[in-house]
């Protein structure tokens, strides 16, 4: 991912501008509801973080995850057999880059809820491409968040056991393959699955029964500072922020703003899906850590796990109650 920055520093290869909007009211426009009186409902932490590092312990061990890699392989395979059962689908592309075409997936793991639409939550899994001969593993970049997916899961399985529905809309838990640039990034040399996914949903029509869509990147930092996303439809932002709030993690979330991150939401911005990445792009002192061989699990940590797992339990929550 890129950013556009408002912050003091910004770091290396870093810069973009704001994302186009859609003409439609969807990208702009809080659902009804909005702006109502605040739940009376408790929030509840529902998040293992003992769990979720342990899910990054097994992503990691495949090595690097990039492109054509045999640790991109097996990750795959990973996911498949933890996923069996959870009206998984995928989604099989090319990735036509700038280094030649290489085989993508993307993996979606749905569970079905009471009311009719769709709630996605995302992250991706690959690692960068440019740094394939390193030792560089993502543990943050795309394992930590991959493995929250895979903790979330946890709790939806459960609530779906033997037939039941989720009490709201569905939701759908997306893995996107080759978000990281192959040589350098750029409109056409990124997003790859995210955007090959957004376009067949658009062709299909599954994209208009899409209510939300929550990404999560780099947020197992142990030193967590979630920006605000000048790229985000602000309402969705600002239900992620009331979801902190409500569970008393406020203090890791929006003390800082980026003008515009370039991440796996944009395909769904441009197309007028509500949206909102929640991400820290500070890792490490002027994120040093990012996209190089320190990101490593001793970076991480299971309490910021657990506050960026709870409070995307809690905003899909919100939505459920808002629209």
């Amino acid at each position: 991912m890129l950013a556009a920055c408002s912050l003091n520093a910004c770091a290396k290869d870093k810069s973009a501008t704001p994302a186009p909007v859609a003409d439609t009211a969807q990208a702009a426009v809080a659902p009804a509801g909005q702006g109502a009186s605040p739940s009376t409902r408790a929030a509840k932490a529902v998040v293992n973080g003992t769990r979720t590092m342990q899910y990054v312990k097994e992503i990691i061990a495949y090595g690097p995850r990039y492109l054509g890699s045999p640790g991109h392989a097996k990750v795959e395979g990973y996911l498949r057999s933890r996923l069996k059962g959870d009206g998984l689908q995928e989604d099989a592309f090319t990735v036509d880059s700038p280094e030649g075409k290489f085989p993508g997936r993307n993996f979606i793991a749905k569970f079905p809820g009471k009311k009719d639409g769709i709630i996605l939550i995302a992250s991706h899994y690959d690692t960068n491409y440019p740094l394939r001969k390193t030792s560089f593993i993502g543990a943050n970049d795309g394992a930590a968040t991959s493995a929250l997916l895979l903790e979330l899961a946890q709790h939806l399985r459960a609530a779906t056991a033997g037939g039941n529905k989720l009490d709201g809309y569905s939701v759908w838990l997306l893995w996107t393959d080759a978000e990281e640039a192959v040589q350098q990034w750029s409109n056409t040399d990124s997003l790859y699955g995210s955007r090959h996914i957004a376009e067949v949903w658009e062709k299909d029509g599954t994209l208009k029964h899409v209510k939300a869509f929550l990404l999560a990147d780099m947020i197992g930092d142990a030193d967590l500072d979630i920006q605000r996303d000048g790229n985000s439809t602000p309402w969705m932002e600002d239900l992620v922020m009331e979801a902190a709030t409500r569970l008393g993690y406020q203090s890791h979330f929006f003390a800082q703003s980026f003008g515009g991150v370039q991440d796996d939401h944009l395909p769904f911005v441009t197309r007028g899906v509500p949206s909102a990445d929640i991400i820290d792009m500070d890792y490490g002192y002027n994120d040093s850590f990012h996209h190089t061989t320190q990101d490593t699990i001793d970076k991480l940590s299971t309490h910021s796990l657990e506050i960026s797992g709870d409070v995307i339990w809690e905003a899909v929550q919100l939505i459920n109650e808002r629209h």
